[in-house]
């Protein structure tokens, strides 16, 4: 018999985790205290990530101006190959 049956009680009769492992499983970790989640899975305070993904901004990729700038090689470049395509020498 464990030495720790009568402490245990509590912990072993809380609800489980709802998240599936990586092999397929149910997480068999409890809960976290009015949360459908394990502390590991998402219900501890703060996990999880931020609201708005500020980083993924960053590197302005994705702003008006790198998407016209963009349009605008692609229809210098597409001009270009016509230019070369016409050019050919047929001897």
């Amino acid at each position: 018999m464990s030495a720790h049956i009568g402490t245990t009680g509590a912990m072993l009769a809380s609800p489980r985790c709802g998240a599936r492992t990586r092999s397929g499983g149910a997480c068999r970790s409890p809960a976290v205290r009015g949360k459908t989640r394990c502390r590991m899975h998402g219900g501890a305070k703060g996990s999880g990530a931020p609201r708005a993904n500020r980083n993924a901004r960053k590197h302005g990729l994705f702003t008006g101006d790198a998407i016209a700038e963009r349009q605008q090689i692609r229809e210098l470049l597409g001009e270009a190959r016509q230019l070369l395509k016409g050019m050919r020498f047929r001897p």
